[in-house]
This record gives structure tokens, sequence and C-alpha cells, in this order.
């Protein structure tokens, strides 16, 4: 799968999602892009987007978008916190459905 890590996730959590090709907003040069152009510009580029911002679903439309929305939950956004969401992030990525938010928590 073609994921992409939002701005707000470390790029080193990448490296730990192996089987999948990772990238991050800031090397696609969309990281200064607010959320609704950010996501109107994914569209085609990414099958996920892992994210900590746990506002998106709320304040976003995401119906309709042909990729799915994993946000991640845990104590903080550093990478030790995150780190234990592996193997659960792996679990769901290649079922999570375009268009939806698929909550991930520590």
């Amino acid at each position: 799968m073609r994921v992409v890590l939002d701005h707000c996730v470390p790029r080193r959590l990448g490296a730990l999602l192996s089987g999948h090709d990772v990238t991050t907003v800031g090397a696609l040069g969309l990281a200064d892009l607010d959320d609704g152009p950010l996501l109107d510009r994914l569209a085609g580029m990414c099958d996920a987007l892992v994210t900590v911002d746990r506002r998106l679903p709320a304040q976003q439309r995401l119906s309709g978008r042909p990729f799915a929305i994993i946000v991640l939950r845990a104590r903080t956004n550093r990478l030790g916190d995150l780190v234990v969401l592996t193997p659960a992030i792996l679990l769901v990525l290649p079922s999570a459905p375009a268009g939806q938010a698929t909550v991930v928590r520590a």
C-alpha cells in the first residue's frame, strides 16, 4: 500500500511499516497545506493517510475520499509512544475502508 504520514507523525515510524511504500506529507511538498486542501491533493497519491490529528474526522469531509485515514491515539505523538501501535497499524492498513477514519489506540 502507498501510505502517507501526516506532518504530525514522526517520519521514522514509516520505517516500521514494513511491506508498505511509505512517504511523508513533507516529502510530497504538501506540508504547508491545511487539512482540507491536503486531503484533496492526496487523492490518487496514496491508499492511506496516517495521522495523530484526532479532530480530523470531525472537521473534514472524509466520505468519498479514495484513501483510508488511520488516526493514531497514543499518550503523545512521540515515536516512543507510537511504536507500540505498529502491529495494530499493520493489521488495519489492508482492510481500512477508503473515505473513513479508522482509529488505532494504545
